[in-house]
């Protein structure tokens, strides 16, 4: 049973997102009937006012939004068509080939999802100014100031993932004292949006708290705000064209240095079911995405990769919908004897991937696919395969090495218990080591981090640094976390040939804007190239 810090007391106090069973579909209830005069009265209402400006989080672990398109545009996932499963219009034989465009489903649904976080945030940063005013209401000033800047902060983070995945998108952040907002923004240049919330979070990292516990786990505090701006700094080439590496050093050594975090013995324990650990997290854990399988549900990853009758391994309450898989040349870029890998032919060794013969869960019977192709040469037995046949039209059903990073607990049903990791220590090493070798190759510091890093994977240290074995590891250590995409457009890799996908042009580099908006907004601008 899962320990309820205060972030998810928060979540439960607005609503519990609403996630259709569908493979497709994304529906969820949003609290956004905050006002000033009436909000908050008393201490739960507070909690509830704040709280809403996080339940927009929970959509994140879904499939066919903002996570599927960062992964699936990558080389570390795909979705292949299998037959008459996962057409869906062909949308992520598109988005793997980035070939996508602006009708698809999932980019719309992507940016509906992170502009829902950035208008709850305004709501609730508006309301909290109103309310610290009114003597009989539940919010002293110094409250209000700290929620505020906490508030800010998550609005830093939706805005970080807008300008990432579009570029130039719509900077909306002050709601004119009651006045008529513009219903139409226009675009407001990347560059001009990193340096807002570079200076928003440098603003108001003194009214931040400055701990990790159950008062602060799954919240906004200081560390998520310097690791936020490290990873605005080392992209920031990417976004303005000036690379600033001597800043991302500095938010990086203000989380190590401040003794609060460190890497776990395991890796794994980061992604199990209980990586919550108490309410307070894992040493690595800076910010996270708290799931509860029953009271904050959202995170269904068991059903978007694993096999029909993946059903009987792990005795889940409802069949899977066999989807994603890795590459094979992913998979392979991991050592045989790296413990991040897992074990071909043994679900009960924990791994990014399951990989091989599948079993009951006694780990000895065969678990078998009656509707398996007679062309599989492995026949009705099923074994995952790193290899496809090929990506689409008729991948067979047990081709490829499927997710397994994030435990699958025993008759667990549709959706997890593991908390996303969103920001992460091991990601903090690894992003100092990349400024720190960006200045200068031959750094020894930067190969000793990385080094920390593959010393806890048990795989042998690297000899020196190069472009190509830093993001390789972060690659493998990083693997479905969601920054896949951004490594390789930093690194200049995103535009290469690999499985499945030809060279793709710079302009694929940014999303297109959805169609939806362009046609009830006249002042948007579509990115060139669409």
């Amino acid at each position: 049973m899962k320990r309820l810090s205060l972030i998810l007391i928060m979540v439960l106090a607005v609503v519990t997102p609403v996630i259709t069973p569908s493979c497709t579909n994304l529906e969820e209830e949003v609290f956004n009937d905050l006002t000033p005069s009436n909000f908050p009265q008393t201490r739960s209402e507070l909690i509830a006012l704040v709280g809403s400006a996080y339940t927009t989080l929970y959509a994140w672990g879904q499939h066919n939004t903002y996570l599927s398109l960062q992964e699936v545009s990558s080389d570390e996932a795909m979705i292949p068509i299998r037959g008459a499963d996962w057409i869906d219009g062909q949308q992520w034989y598109r988005v793997h080939r980035h070939e996508y465009n602006s009708n698809e489903e999932s980019i719309n649904n992507a940016w509906n999802f992170i502009y829902r976080g950035v208008l709850t945030c305004n709501n609730v940063i508006e309301t909290l100014k109103a309310a610290s005013s009114n003597p009989d209401g539940a919010v002293t000033q110094e409250e209000a100031d700290a929620f505020i800047a906490e508030m800010r902060g998550l609005r830093a983070l939706y805005y970080y993932w807008l300008m990432d995945a579009w570029g130039n998108v719509p900077l909306v952040v002050d709601l004119n004292e009651g006045e008529v907002q513009d219903p139409n923004p226009s675009n407001t240049p990347r560059a001009e949006i990193h340096a807002f919330l570079v200076s928003e979070l440098e603003n108001i990292s003194g009214n931040l708290l400055r701990e990790k516990s159950v008062n602060s786990y799954g919240r906004f505090n200081y560390y998520a705000a310097q690791a936020l701006l490290a990873k605005l700094q080392l992209n920031a080439e990417v976004y303005t064209g000036v690379a600033n590496w001597g800043a991302v050093v500095t938010a990086c050594d203000n989380i190590i240095n401040s003794g609060l975090y460190d890497l776990t013995p395991d890796y794994f324990d980061n992604f199990n079911a209980d990586n919550d650990q108490g309410g307070i997290g894992t040493s690595e854990s800076i910010f996270v995405i708290p799931f509860d399988a029953q009271q904050a549900p959202g995170f269904n990853i068991s059903q978007m990769t694993l096999h029909y009758s993946s059903q009987a391994t792990f005795q889940l309450q409802e069949q899977p919908w066999n989807g994603y898989c890795t590459l094979a040349e992913f998979y392979n870029s991991y050592d045989d004897t790296d413990a991040r890998k897992g074990v071909w032919g043994d679900q009960q060794t924990r791994g990014n991937f399951l990989a091989g013969p599948q079993y009951t869960t006694d780990g000895v019977t065969p678990i078998t696919d009656t509707g398996t192709e007679a062309a599989d040469p492995d026949g009705d037995e099923v074994v995952f395969t790193p290899e496809l046949n090929e990506a689409w039209p008729n991948a067979l059903r047990q081709a490829g090495a499927r997710i397994a990073k994030y435990e699958y607990e025993i008759g667990q049903g549709q959706h997890s218990n593991v908390d996303f990791q969103i920001l992460r220590y091991a990601d903090v090493l690894l992003m100092k080591a990349e400024a720190l070798w960006r200045q200068n190759a031959g750094s020894a510091d930067a190969l000793a981090l990385v080094n920390q890093v593959r010393a806890r994977a048990g795989v042998a240290d690297l000899p020196a640094l190069t472009a190509d074995d830093l993001l390789a590891e972060r690659g493998r250590e990083m693997f479905y976390e969601g920054w896949r995409r951004n490594d390789l457009i930093r690194f200049g890799k995103y535009n290469d040939e690999w499985e499945y996908k030809p060279a793709s042009a710079p302009t694929v580099n940014v999303f297109p804007l959805p169609q939806p908006k362009l046609n009830t907004n006249p002042n948007l601008q579509q990115n060139p190239g669409y």
